[in-house]
């Protein structure tokens, strides 16, 4: 017993006490990277040779450098310049230094001072020149100072009269690009303050004053060299582009240029004189050896014509392309350029009164035995004055029929600027660019044609001119004879008998190339809207019919046959009188035509019959403004809805989204706005039902069908947002904010769903960091749209977001579902113009019956011919799937060369698509349609701002997809077992 007591005891005042062990401080890191002076330092030290030193540079040159580093570096770089006796590597470090010099964040002006300093040392004239190459790039990087300027053009002016033209060239090139524009000019364009070059100070020795520069510079228009004669017009070209107003005593020393002996002096002389000749227009200059005066724009127009017919095809091509933008030239100046011989309004011929005097003086008088031997002759001869030159006359017509292709596209361009300033003009050069359609290259009768296609509303052809160009509907080429018929739909002809040769020819190409079908239905359609008077008196004889007598049906499968019809039902609209002549079965085809065609035949008011449908309703004169105002009143009502679980909300987005899809059908001009607005609305009413009540409140095992509704509909939402993404074009910031949010809330969904129906917590550790990181990256990307999202599921995020990145997955799952159920419904605002991309695919058709046979494991080409709509950059997203009936599917790139631009925001995809199989034992269908790809990390969207792009990099884990556009087409094909 007692010594159970002293145990006890023992046990009661003993008294362990622990002390805490002291923690030992953690060792701190500090990461430096490798300094790029000391590696550079070290290797160049290493080179036992200059070549050695060469390679070593070579390879820093493809390397990195920081902004921090490279000071220490061009100082390094330096020290080796002035050991080093070899000039190809003194020659790589100067260029070197001119590279470290556009380094971003870095300032040159920390290194002007010893570049400088390597002028005083250097003797060879490559490296001189490397060295003002590299004060170029440090004076373009810091524009802002004057200082640094006045120091460049210093040394520009010291090293002009060097006798390299290396160096005589880079100094005029400072000149141009560093002389001060700040100048105040007046009319002489002399200024009227003596403002240095540089910027500095008036009176600074070594400066020029801004009226120097340009006698400095032209002082090098006559340099022995020609390639300085080209810089010093270039320098002079510079100073223009940066605002300087050149003098006009420069236009004698550029037309002079004009006959150098060197073609790049005379084609950068043809862009001097067109420069004078848009700064003095109107001046009034003399016509050498004589009195005569004319307007300046008017004697460089007859010099840049005279360089028409210059001995180098690249002269001839600048001077072809520089006179399509003198619009501001003489008529009789203009027309002289399409007639070989000189005409009489640009002759100046003797007087009466002068030649009678001359006549006197010479003591000569007329005998009178020979019949007016003194009358006045139209010949002209060696006093006579001409106010242009005589090889400038038919400028164009050189042009038109020069050896180089290249020449004959300038001034086929050059026809269409001017003739669409000049209605007179477009008239005269009509024959020659219809003469252009029989040019051996295809390149040239394209231009012509579209060149044809935009004066045409100024012209009318005649029947004969208008046989040349059908001529050209038998090309093999598929792009010109859809540019003719795009020609012919906006062609003006002047005869019955034209449009009876248009569509005779029209329906030889239709026969001869079946696949022109739509484009030639199309070109009869524009034709007979445009010629309804002309039409009227064909009817009998294009329609077969008879006043007494009834004659056969035509088939209506015949491609000639609906032809016909569109040309007359398009010109009926315009003349009422028209259907009096039509027959019974005209009318029942008009009635079919109108429901299978009706984007090619009009609706008419037919006699004695009901109304077709359109003429009236939706489609009169104030449709648009009605319909815009009926979908704004649409969105306002949505905008009523504060919570997606309000009563009625899921009714009201219902009957609104039937409503816009019932507009965008009726009303094309906004069936971008109103499907954009539905789609947007379809998720909404999506995240709605997946929010309901009962899926919340009950065990997951009690709803399983529920819950997978709600992640189909959390699926579906996802797809829904890349559409509204990627399909629709003319998006603002706004929208694009818009589209992520809902996005997000889809996430959300599909994150909470996953919770609920997985047990553990470690599968969503890692979905629970991406979505976080994904609510951080849209914080990030549309900082500047957050203001507008406060009541929204992201703004409710964001107030607890230091909350979201500490919590347990488990709670951020709960947070996530409040959130949804609590946020605010978003408002859509719409943008000025929303277009939905579209393809609609013309060939295949998918209506024969006969199915494409093949050899089973060989290949058989299916020509795709398909127009698309708003698309943007279909060279990259654009592809073509074919699904096969096994569940095989085959995705293909059509290549670049595969798109035509017709016209702005449409593209035609013409391209073949090669198919194989095993055998068969039937003919099956194939399912041919075109995809249009995607990436989430391709942001760089038009509609979006610079800001919000500039410091976005590509997610490592973009989703990438393709969504289909367009109506799927269907294709009989039967593989064959190849034979034994």
């Amino acid at each position: 017993m007692a010594a159970h007591l002293k145990k006890r005891v023992y046990e009661e005042f003993s008294k362990v006490v622990q002390l805490p062990q002291e923690e030992a401080p953690a060792k701190k890191l500090r990461l430096t990277k490798p300094s790029k002076s000391a590696a550079l330092h070290i290797d160049l030290c290493k080179a036992s040779n200059p070549t050695d030193a060469l390679q070593y540079l070579l390879h820093f040159a493809r390397s990195s450098v920081e902004a921090e580093s490279v000071e220490g570096v061009v100082r390094i770089l330096l020290e080796h310049y002035y050991k080093e006796q070899d000039n190809s590597v003194r020659l790589k470090i100067a260029s070197l230094i001119g590279l470290l010099s556009k380094t971003q964040n870095f300032n040159p002006e920390t290194i002007l001072d010893d570049t400088l300093n390597t002028f005083n040392t250097e003797k060879s004239h490559q490296i001189l020149a490397q060295l003002l190459d590299t004060l170029l790039v440090i004076g373009t990087q810091l524009p802002e100072s004057p200082t640094v300027r006045h120091r460049l053009i210093e040394v520009a002016c010291k090293h002009l009269s060097d006798t390299y033209f290396g160096v005589r060239n880079k100094c005029l090139q400072l000149l141009g690009c560093l002389c001060n524009v700040d100048t105040p000019l007046n009319k002489d364009g002399q200024g009227l303050v003596p403002a240095v070059i540089g910027g500095g100070a008036p009176g600074v020795s070594g400066g020029v004053c801004v009226r120097d520069a340009q006698s400095v510079i032209s002082d090098y228009f006559a340099d022995q060299d020609p390639r300085v004669r080209t810089a010093a017009i270039k320098a002079m070209l510079q100073l223009h582009e940066r605002g300087l107003k050149i003098q006009q005593t420069i236009y004698d020393q550029a037309c002079r240029l004009l006959c150098d002996d060197y073609e790049q002096v005379r084609s950068a002389a043809v862009q001097m004189v067109w420069v004078l000749s848009q700064i003095y227009p109107e001046s009034i200059v003399p016509i050498p050896s004589s009195n005569e005066q004319v307007r300046l724009v008017d004697d460089s127009f007859g010099k840049i014509s005279h360089m028409v017919s210059d001995g180098s095809w690249v002269v001839r091509v600048q001077a072809a392309k520089t006179l399509g933008n003198m619009l501001q030239v003489s008529p009789h100046f203009l027309e002289q350029t399409l007639d070989k011989k000189l005409m009489s309004d640009l002759r100046r011929k003797r007087t009466a009164h002068e030649r009678a005097k001359e006549l006197y003086a010479s003591g000569e008088f007329s005998s009178g035995r020979k019949w007016a031997d003194d009358a006045p002759k139209e010949k002209v001869d060696t006093s006579a004055v001409n106010l242009i030159a005589s090889g400038a006359c038919g400028a164009f017509v050189h042009g038109l029929e020069d050896e180089m292709y290249e020449v004959r596209i300038a001034a086929v361009d050059a026809l269409s600027a001017l003739a669409q300033s000049s209605a007179s003009f477009a008239e005269k050069c009509l024959d020659f660019l219809v003469d252009m359609f029989n040019d051996e290259i295809e390149e040239v009768r394209l231009q012509s044609i579209h060149v044809l296609r935009q004066i045409s509303i100024n012209i009318t052809l005649r029947e004969d001119q208008l046989d040349t160009v059908l001529a050209v509907l038998e090309d093999s080429s598929r792009d010109i004879r859809e540019a003719l018929h795009e020609l012919l739909c906006f062609t003006n002809v002047s005869t019955k008998e034209c449009i009876q040769l248009a569509l005779l020819e029209l329906l030889k190409n239709l026969t001869k190339y079946p696949t022109d079908r739509n484009s030639v239905w199309k070109c009869l359609k524009f034709l007979g809207c445009r010629h309804p008077t002309l039409v009227l008196p064909l009817v009998p004889e294009l329609l077969s019919t008879h006043p007494y007598f009834h004659t056969p049906e035509p088939d209506m499968d015949d491609p000639a046959y609906i032809a016909v019809l569109v040309l007359v039902f398009n010109a009926a609209q315009s003349c009422p009188t028209m259907t009096a002549l039509f027959s019974d079965h005209t009318f029942r085809h008009y009635t079919y035509l109108r429901d299978s065609l009706s984007h090619l035949v009009p609706p008419l008011r037919l006699p004695g019959r009901k109304q077709a449908p359109g003429v009236s309703g939706i489609e009169g004169s104030g449709s648009v403004e009605s319909a815009q105002l009926f979908l704004q009143q649409s969105l306002s009502r949505i905008s009523t809805i504060h919570n997606l679980q309000d009563p009625g909300a899921q009714d009201l987005l219902n009957f609104t989204i039937r409503d816009l899809q019932r507009l965008g059908e009726l009303q094309t001009e906004l069936a971008g706005a109103a499907d954009f607005s539905a789609t947007y609305l379809r998720c909404q009413l999506l995240l709605t039902k997946a929010l309901q009540e009962k899926l919340w409140t009950m065990a997951v095992p009690l709803c399983l069908k529920d819950n997978a509704m709600a992640t189909a509909a959390a699926k579906q939402m996802l797809e829904e947002t890349y559409k509204l993404e990627f399909l629709y074009s003319g998006l603002e910031n706004r929208q694009v904010a818009t589209i992520h949010h809902v996005r997000l809330q889809a996430k959300a969904l599909q994150l909470v769903l996953t919770a609920r129906t997985r047990r553990g917590v470690e599968p969503l550790i890692s979905v629970c960091e991406k979505f976080l990181q994904e609510v951080e990256s849209f914080q990030r990307l549309f900082v500047v749209e957050l203001p507008h999202l406060q009541e929204s599921f992201v703004g409710k995020l964001l107030d607890v977001s230091p909350r979201l990145s500490a919590c347990k997955p488990g709670e951020l799952v709960k947070i996530l579902q409040t959130t949804l159920r609590q946020s605010g419904f978003l408002n859509l605002q719409l943008p000025k113009q929303v277009q939905r991309a579209s393809a609609t695919i013309i060939e295949p058709t998918g209506e024969s019956d006969n199915p494409l046979r093949f050899t089973s494991g060989l290949v058989v080409a299916l020509d795709i011919d398909a127009t698309l709509e708003h698309v943007q950059d279909p060279h990259n997203t654009v592809k073509v799937q074919v699904l096969y009936p096994d569940g095989q599917s085959h995705v293909i790139q059509p290549k670049p060369g595969d798109f035509r631009s017709p016209g702005p925001h449409r593209h035609r995809l013409i391209t073949q698509v090669y198919l194989s199989h095993s055998a068969w034992t039937e003919a099956c269908q194939i399912e041919v349609r075109l995809l249009l790809a995607y990436s989430s990390s391709r942001l760089c969207k038009a509609a979006w701002s610079d800001s919000s792009t500039e410091s976005l990099q590509p997610a490592e884990g973009a989703t990438e997809g393709t969504i289909p556009f367009g109506k799927p087409v269907k294709v009989f094909i039967m593989p064959k077992p190849a034979r034994r």
